[in-house]
């Protein structure tokens, strides 16, 4: 079943839509994509009441909206074929912008917000073990037919794996942080700052990369070049990636961000504060980090059920 066309919606909905989207900008430091991704979702959540009820969507509508109303959407949206988690992610966007909404306008928003996301299974984070993580460092080092390429895509690397840091963070750095300082200062998604130790082998891998690059990055420029001295794709490192785990035989789930949950998965595993962990990866909620509590439980048991197999 195909996404229903657009049917249009009052002005004054279309300016509280609006606001509402300013609002996550300004004050909850929404990012740019996930701005986008609410407007989607509202978009096509006011779409359909528009046309399940037969006429363009305005405020009165909305403050009028019962649980059938929502029951109507959610099984419209399955029909569709979409996935229970991305469903429960639109779902979340029409209760956020509806709550907002009744605070303003005074009505009684139970029947949307009491609406149920559809159970899903979340997925767990697939760190690499120490030894591969070392391992695909040390394979990138050496794979690029150009040796200062090599060093910066093993730099690039080292700082996803020794610091937790997302592939845009690294690539965001700039000329003016170089040499790399004991501590870096990281805006992260929706603007957040947080405080990341560097790791002397960080450090130095940014330092050979450096020596070897044969431009100079500008204070205000990017610190990663690619090859003709401009800004770094962040597609060349998960090509590079691509070689080294092909090389090392590790699974396709081996990727950049597979090393910022191996950075995560380590450090709990050698007792490390989830709080301060949770700091590091810049998570606005313990909640998400929690998840690698999961990753470390499961790996226990598979340990345990090589040591103890079934009879």
């Amino acid at each position: 079943m195909a996404a229903l066309p657009p049917l249009g919606f009052s002005p004054a909905l279309g300016e509280a839509l609006n606001r509402w989207l300013d609002h996550l900008r300004a004050l909850e430091g929404a990012s740019e994509a996930t701005i986008t991704a609410y407007r989607t979702d509202l978009s096509g959540f006011l779409g359909f009441l528009g046309h399940h009820h037969g006429e363009g969507m305005g405020l009165g509508r909305l403050a009028s909206l019962g649980q059938s109303d929502m029951r109507a959407y959610l099984a419209h949206e399955r029909a569709r074929g979409i996935a229970a988690r991305s469903l429960a992610r639109r779902l979340s966007a029409v209760k956020s912008f509806i709550r907002w909404l009744a605070e303003r306008e005074d009505f009684d928003a139970t029947a949307v917000l009491s609406a149920r996301a559809p159970k899903f299974s979340r997925k767990l984070p697939r760190p690499l073990s120490e030894e591969a993580a070392r391992a695909v460092i040390a394979q990138v080092d050496v794979q690029a037919m150009v040796p200062w390429i090599a060093a910066r895509d093993a730099a690039v690397i080292t700082l996803l794996y020794g610091c937790g840091l997302r592939i845009s963070e690294a690539l965001g750095l700039t000329g003016a942080d170089a040499p790399l300082p004991e501590v870096l200062r990281i805006i992260g998604k929706g603007g957040k700052e947080r405080i990341v130790p560097v790791l002397p082998a960080a450090r130095a891998a940014v330092a050979e990369y450096l020596r070897l690059c044969p431009y100079a990055p500008r204070p205000t420029g990017p610190l990663f070049l690619g090859a003709r001295g401009g800004a770094l794709n962040p597609r060349l490192i998960a090509k590079a990636m691509e070689m080294a785990r092909g090389a090392l035989g590790l699974p396709a789930s081996a990727t950049p961000h597979a090393l910022r949950h191996s950075f995560a998965t380590h450090l709990l595993s050698a007792g490390g504060d989830l709080r301060a962990i949770q700091e590091l990866l810049g998570h606005a909620s313990l909640a998400t980090t929690q998840v690698y509590t999961a990753v470390d439980t499961a790996r226990l048991m598979e340990v345990y059920a090589r040591a103890h197999p079934r009879a």
